[in-house]
């Protein structure tokens, strides 16, 4: 019988982000102060399973929220949030009023294909973040990884779990801190099946 994987994708804690700016991969703080949702984590998470964070604070701040600074954890940057290049910085309004050449209005008019300048496209981190599963479900088979990870590479994860185009992806909901569950099932090395257990479970 062949070991599945069992993938716990956590958002990490809210973004400390008051003036509402495209962050991205800019490597902003996180508030870690809600205590009753990270014990909750705590009790909900599997024993025992690979901890997984990215390269961004924000993910192993809350993994340390979770589980206590001294806890072992595997960096994984091919589940780092979207990359917004140019506009990171930025806010909404500010990039409107700065877009002469229509290239932020286009962004939205297909937000999963167009590639912000210097960034990647949403499709892209689909791509980055298809590797990313497949190799450490080879590497961790029959185990549970806790990924601490971003709203854009959970929804990635479950356009490749669900085999759906990159824009139907963005319709999900993905909450700072909540819980989505999938199973790396490999029936098949060329074409491994997955199993979607949970989406955007919230920790209490």
């Amino acid at each position: 019988m062949n070991p599945v994987t069992r993938w716990w994708l956590v958002r990490h804690a809210p973004v400390i982000n008051p003036e509402g700016r495209i962050h991205g991969q800019l490597d902003l703080e996180a508030d870690c102060g809600d205590a009753p949702a990270f014990e909750a984590l705590a009790r909900l998470l599997p024993a025992g399973a690979v901890r997984m964070v990215t390269t961004l604070s924000r993910t192993w701040r809350t993994a340390e929220a979770i589980w206590g600074a001294a806890t072992d954890m595997t960096v994984e940057a091919g589940l780092l949030e979207q990359d917004f290049g140019a506009w990171q910085g930025f806010s909404h309004d500010e990039l409107a009023a700065m877009d002469e050449d229509g290239r932020v209005a286009r962004f939205w008019e297909a937000p999963a294909t167009t590639r912000p300048p210097g960034g990647e496209s949403f499709e892209q981190v689909v791509g980055r973040v298809a590797l990313a599963l497949e190799r450490n479900s080879e590497l961790h088979a029959g185990r549970d990884v806790v990924a601490i990870c971003h709203a854009g590479a959970i929804r990635a994860a479950l356009a490749v779990a669900l085999g759906i185009p990159p824009a139907a992806a963005l319709m999900f909901q993905v909450d700072p801190l909540s819980v989505t569950r999938i199973d790396h099932i490999p029936l098949d090395r060329a074409k491994p099946a997955w199993r979607i257990v949970g989406v955007n479970r919230p920790a209490l």
